[in-house]
């Protein structure tokens, strides 16, 4: 049976996956991830598409977002406890991330790698700045074949920053648990759909630099679903919060 290989965070979207050996899923996904994200001087999101050199900085923070630390290349540490001031809502991808501008030094002190002014959000509810889908899997299978047909020895399934990274898959075998539920440690998903992919696939999770052609290579044996989106790897929703651990199998859950 697959079993879990890597559990990743973002504690500030776009910046470095924090790995983790076990998580807590609740209904909304994981309280410590995505609960922060920076916008420039007119309120945009700033992440990885725009600033792909954000990549290089780490996070942390605590299941209540007060406090965030983070780690640049260079060995500086930045951190403090979480000060929120203005209210702010924030465009992200489709949807709107209701938070409060964090005052404190984190924003000046990223302001060299993204190129621009930026100010630091906290979202007001965690979960609140991913999609209605709050968890993301995918299979070794499917990160060997797409190393395959870009004809490389691997791909690093870091740049496609799911949640759960799974060992002992075949091939795309996460898709066919859609429309199904799968039970990973404690918890119980309900598979909905693949994810959609973008160009941040295409960057170095290390660097944010672009060096593989991800998209292009996925649509050549893939094809397009609907005729637009590029699907690798798949959304689930949470049935039954619970613990997932590094070294938990995956196990098809019948309908009650």
């Amino acid at each position: 049976m697959p079993h879990v290989a890597r559990l990743n965070i973002a504690p500030v979207k776009g910046l470095a996956l924090e790995a983790r050996t076990e998580i807590r899923l609740e209904p909304f996904g994981v309280a410590e991830d995505r609960r922060f994200f920076f916008v420039d001087g007119t309120g945009r999101l700033v992440d990885g598409l725009i600033a792909g050199p954000m990549v290089a900085v780490t996070a942390s923070t605590n299941a209540a977002g007060s406090t965030l630390r983070l780690t640049f290349p260079d060995g500086i540490v930045i951190e403090d406890e979480v000060r929120p001031t203005d209210p702010i809502e924030t465009p992200i991808y489709g949807r709107t991330a209701v938070g409060h501008v964090i005052d404190g030094p984190w924003a000046a002190a990223m302001e060299p790698i993204a190129g621009r002014p930026l100010r630091l959000v906290r979202v007001d509810e965690p979960g609140r700045t991913r999609t209605e889908h709050p968890v993301t899997l995918i299979g070794d299978g499917s990160l060997d074949r797409l190393a395959q047909h870009l004809g490389v020895p691997s791909v690093d399934g870091r740049r496609f920053r799911m949640l759960i990274e799974l060992q002992g898959a075949a091939p795309h075998e996460e898709d066919t648990w859609c429309g199904g539920r799968v039970g990973i440690g404690e918890a119980i998903l309900r598979i909905s759909k693949p994810v959609p992919r973008c160009a941040i696939t295409t960057q170095d999770p290390d660097t944010g630099t672009r060096d593989l052609d991800t998209l292009r290579t996925i649509i050549a044996y893939r094809g397009l679903r609907a005729g637009r989106d590029i699907d690798f790897g798949v959304w689930g929703e949470v049935e039954r919060p619970g613990a997932i651990r590094v070294g938990d199998e995956v196990a098809r859950v019948q309908p009650a």
